[in-house]
Order: C-alpha cells, then structure tokens, then sequence
C-alpha cells in the first residue's frame, strides 16, 4: 500500500507555554516554522487552511503556503481546504499555479464548502445560494483545469467567453482535491468531477466512513473515471508517552471546541468525551507507536493513499507543536509504513 503521510494546520490562534496569548503575526511566523521542520523530517504534504475569523490566523493560505514553498524542498503544499463558494475559480487556480512555480510542481487545492460561513457576508455572498455557488464554481474551476481558453456560463459570477487564466502549470495540470465532512452527495458530485476526494473526520470511528468510501468507488465506474486516490484528515497529536499526549493536548482541544461550540450551541467538552475519542474515534494522540498503529489502521480500513493529521488545535503552544511535528516525521511515519507494509484486508469495496 503507498500511503502518504502529511500535516495539517488552521492557524490556531495559540498561547505561550505561561499562558499568554501569541499575536496572530507571530502565529504564522511560528508556522512558517512548523512547516520548514515538517519538510526537514520527512512529511509527505502540508496543508494551510482558510478561515476569516480571530481565532485563526490564516485568512490568505497561498501567500502561506509560498512562504513555504521558499523555504522547503520536498513536500507537497496545499490549502485545507480553499472555500470555493466565496472565492473566484480564475483567482483561485491562478494564485495556486502561480504556488506551483515557486514550489517546482509541489503545489495542490483542496476545495470544500468549509464548515465556517464568515467569508460570505465578508466577499459578499449569500448563504441561501449555499450549494449552488459551491456546484457552480466547481464546474468551471474543472473546467479551468485543462489549461486552455474556456467558454462557460452560470448563474454565480459573469460568463468566460474563449479566455483563459495564467500562468499555466509546468506539468500542465493542478492537482486539485473534493473535501467533504460526510455529505454522500458531496461524494457523488467529487466522482462526477474525476477529482480525488479528501473525508474530514473529526468525531467517530473512521470504519462509518466505510460506505462513504464504496459510495464514491461505485460512482468512478459509473462516471467512467479512473480509480482516484481518498484522503483523510483528522486531528491529534503526538508526544513522548500515551500518559502525556493526553494530558497536554486535552486542555486546548477543550479550549477550542467550547469556543467554537458556544456559537453552534454543544454542550461543552468532556474529559468522557475526549477519552472516548482518543481511544476509538477520530483523535490520534498518544505515543508514536500508539499514533502510528491508529493511523496504519484507518488507513487500511478505508483503503487510503493519504492521511493528514490536523496537529494545530485550540491554544496548543508552538513549542509543543514542534516536538509535535518532530516526533511525526522522525517516528510516526516510519513506523505507520512498516505497518501498512504488508498484505492489506480488501476493505472498502476493494
């Protein structure tokens, strides 16, 4: 099995090891630094996401990720995710091509809806238009994608009419993802596009993510598309022993979640919850063993080519980060291989 390894980031907003807030320049200077030792230690890819939004720092993920790009070698960069329904399909493959120059051919998009509405009241969109400016501007990114002049027309932004978007890619192609949070129809339309297709698993046991997975296999064959690669990011974080993982990471995943969930309405997080999570849903934290042995296992239930661990949560200072990050590259990826190294199970329609 070729599995690729990689990190992601939001741009948490953190605090210093005393408690202190960190300004949110200083937030991506610090992950600017994430990254380069991400690079150095052996990271498959490294994704940047967007928010609009003070608990985050990253609003602009390209000029992050080119900042990146000037200071590493060998990983892929990408956004996770680029909100395509309040952004525009030329801007975006544009900025992301242009990414791909100064990376050498490392640069990638995700596209998602993203689970933050912000930036539509920001650029000036309408929620109800919620799935129709995502569908539509799907289409003509795709459309954008074959690097040559494009006629299209919708109901979303103003028609191309035989014009093309610059600069185009050395390789001739983008690489461009579907994120998805578990909507089936959200699967269906990432195999009618021939895109691969990244699940954000954030809560749960990966094995429910089973059918979602066989859904998207059977609609390739019915789109005629060729077998796509599947992606999945979810959080965690590393440290030395099982006991510490969870002891440090608990307080500022709690942090965050109780933040968020405030405005969504949820009750606030558990140290039930939390444990429950680590031990058999979507939170990978622990010693790199135990992270490496849970990561190796969803990888073979859901038959993966990638999976991205979210390592920035809540107020999680840097330097905790960091040896977070170290201990990914140095030790969880090594050993996630050795693991997936053998006969696989046919899992996930396979």
């Amino acid at each position: 099995m070729d599995l690729e390894l990689g990190l992601d980031t939001f741009g948490d907003v953190t605090r210093r090891l005393d408690g202190t807030p960190v300004p949110a320049p200083q937030v991506l200077r610090d992950l600017l630094d994430e990254a380069v030792l991400a690079d150095r230690v052996g990271v498959d890819s490294f994704g940047v996401g967007e928010h609009h939004r003070a608990d985050f720092a990253v609003s602009a993920p390209e000029v992050v990720l080119a900042a990146i790009a000037a200071r590493t070698e060998r990983m892929r960069l990408g956004s996770a995710v680029t909100v395509l329904s309040s952004d525009d399909p030329v801007r975006v493959y544009e900025r992301f091509a242009t990414l791909d120059a100064l990376s050498r051919g490392r640069a990638e998009v995700i596209v998602g809806r993203g689970s933050f509405t912000e930036s539509f009241p920001l650029f000036g969109y309408d929620l109800a238009q919620y799935e129709e400016l995502f569908e539509e501007k799907l289409d003509l990114l795709v459309r954008l994608l074959e690097e040559e002049p494009v006629t299209w027309r919708g109901t979303v932004r103003a028609p191309l009419e035989g014009l093309s978007a610059y600069p185009r890619t050395e390789g001739g192609h983008l690489p461009v993802w579907v994120g998805i949070g578990g909507n089936p129809e959200s699967v269906v339309r990432a195999a009618r596009y021939r895109l691969p297709l990244v699940i954000a698993i954030i809560g749960g046991g990966p094995a429910r993510f089973v059918s979602h997975v066989e859904l998207y296999e059977r609609a390739l064959v019915h789109f005629g598309a060729p077998r796509l690669p599947v992606a999945v990011h979810s959080p965690g974080y590393v440290a030395e022993t099982d006991e510490a993982a969870r002891e440090t990471f608990f307080p500022h995943v709690k942090a965050g979640h109780d933040r968020i969930g405030a405005e969504r309405g949820w009750g606030p997080f558990t140290r039930e919850q939390f444990e429950r999570e680590v031990d058999a849903g979507s939170m990978y934290v622990g010693s790199p063993e135990t992270v490496a042995r849970r990561i190796a296992e969803t990888a073979r239930t859901l038959g993966l080519a990638r999976f991205t661990l979210k390592y920035s949560n809540g107020t999680l200072p840097h330097e905790l980060m960091m040896r977070c990050v170290e201990l990914y590259g140095s030790a969880v990826i090594p050993r996630v291989r050795e693991l997936v190294a053998g006969p696989a199970p046919v899992t996930a329609g396979r």
